[in-house]
Parts: structure tokens; C-alpha cells; sequence
């Protein structure tokens, strides 16, 4: 596929990872906006909705709550609950850190250290929808902490495992910037040109919880988008 094609989640090409009767987890493409915003473009979550319609010939509204987002450029995994039984032990989940969230990244340029763990305090201009990472703490920031290693050096980028220990808005993104690593084609946090398709190479790889109804250990693993870079990394 050109890198160029943006393709969107329908009801037709939706990416289902997994699903029972409590929950559905789907991989999202790039482009993909998972709740309604000023843009008016389709949500992932309605896509979601239209699928469970098509799949079990349902009449009327399709339940799904939204337990957790990705920003719109990022791809990979994202968890939907089916019930309303689900969804708030699914929200506690989520809010009491109790998924384990890994992510890979490409970046431009190899960290200092192949492995460290990332401590800043985030501060949101909501007005930019930007994050700005500090070393100390700032008024109205929030602590942010993950966890990196290098998977791989490419021929001109490196990929990066991440492992998320706290929740902040564009935390990710906003951190490997402030060690001089921003993710490839996230011209908002410092890299210098844009993914033709407007994508970042930021994706939810992997994510581990225990099903909130069945009690069981869970792991999905999100294939990745089909481009010559992500490729390279597989």
C-alpha cells in the first residue's frame, strides 16, 4: 500500500482482535478519531457499533462504552466495553493501572542510553492541544514516568518499546521529544516533516489485564500498519 492511502475503519475492514460477549478490542489505523470531536468525522466507536449491527442483526442501538482513547495519528490497540457490566470494571481497570500498556515507536534519532526510565512533569496548553515536559515540577503539571528500551536500529531510525506507567495526555509523544527522540512524522512534538498520510509512527502494540468479568489473564498483541518503515521492524 502507498503510504500516502489513508484508510479508515469501516464496518467492513474493521481490524476485531478480540471479542466476547463483554468486550471488543480492535485494532485502530492511524486516522481513526475512537470518540466524536468538532471534526464530525465518523468515530471508531460509531464504526464499532455498525459492525455488532451488521454482525448479530441488531435492531435498534448497539451498547459500547469507550473505556480509553489513542491520539487520532497513533494506531494499535483500543478496548471497547459491550455491557454495562463491563464497562465500569474495565474503567476501573484502566484508571487503577492495572492494564499493561506497551507501545513501539520509531524515532529519528537513538537515545542516549539504550534503555532508561523517562520522569517528567507534563503541563497541557489546552489551547494548542500540546503537552510540554519539564524536569521539575511546575504549577497545574502532572507527574509523567514511563519505561524505554531500543528493539532495533533501522537503516536511518530506531524502534523503541515503551512501557507506560502513567496516563498523560500525549505522554508518549511529548517525553521522547524532550530527550531529542520525537516519534517519526509528529511534527507537533519536534519532527521535521509530516507522514504523508498524517499518521505518526506510534502504535499500541501490546496489552495485558485481567478480563474484568471472566477473571482470566488476557494478552493481545496489535499487528502493525503496513508501511516500507513498519515493516522493517517486524
Amino acid at each position: 500500500m502507498d503510504a500516502s492511502e489513508k484508510v479508515v475503519s469501516t464496518p467492513k475492514n474493521l481490524q476485531v482482535l478480540y471479542e466476547d460477549n463483554h468486550l471488543i478490542i480492535v485494532n485502530k489505523r492511524p486516522g481513526d478519531i475512537v470518540q466524536g470531536d468538532k471534526t464530525g468525522d465518523t468515530p471508531l466507536s460509531e464504526v464499532v457499533k455498525e459492525y455488532l449491527k451488521e454482525k448479530y442483526n441488531k435492531p435498534g442501538n448497539v451498547y459500547l462504552g469507550v473505556v480509553h482513547r489513542l491520539d487520532r495519528p497513533t494506531s494499535g490497540l483500543v478496548v471497547f466495553a459491550k455491557t454495562s457490566k463491563a464497562l465500569p470494571r474495565l474503567n476501573k481497570l484502566f484508571s487503577d493501572k492495572k492494564a499493561k500498556k506497551t507501545y513501539w515507536a520509531v524515532v529519528k534519532d537513538a537515545p542516549s542510553k539504550s534503555a532508561d526510565t523517562l520522569v517528567h512533569w507534563l503541563k497541557r496548553n489546552p489551547k494548542q492541544n500540546k503537552s510540554y515536559a519539564h524536569e521539575k515540577e511546575v504549577p497545574d503539571s502532572k507527574k509523567a514516568v514511563l519505561d524505554y528500551r531500543m528493539l532495533k536500529a533501522l537503516k536511518t531510525y530506531f524502534l523503541l518499546e515503551i512501557d507506560l506507567k502513567t496516563g498523560r495526555h500525549h505522554q508518549i509523544r511529548a517525553q521522547l521529544s524532550a530527550i531529542g527522540c520525537p516519534i517519526k512524522g509528529d511534527l507537533k512534538y519536534g519532527f521535521s516533516r509530516s507522514n504523508k498520510d498524517a499518521s505518526i509512527h506510534l502504535h499500541a502494540r501490546k496489552l495485558e489485564f485481567l478480563h474484568p468479568v471472566k477473571n482470566e489473564p488476557l494478552t493481545i498483541v496489535a499487528p502493525l500498519p503496513k508501511d516500507f518503515i513498519w515493516d522493517a521492524c517486524s
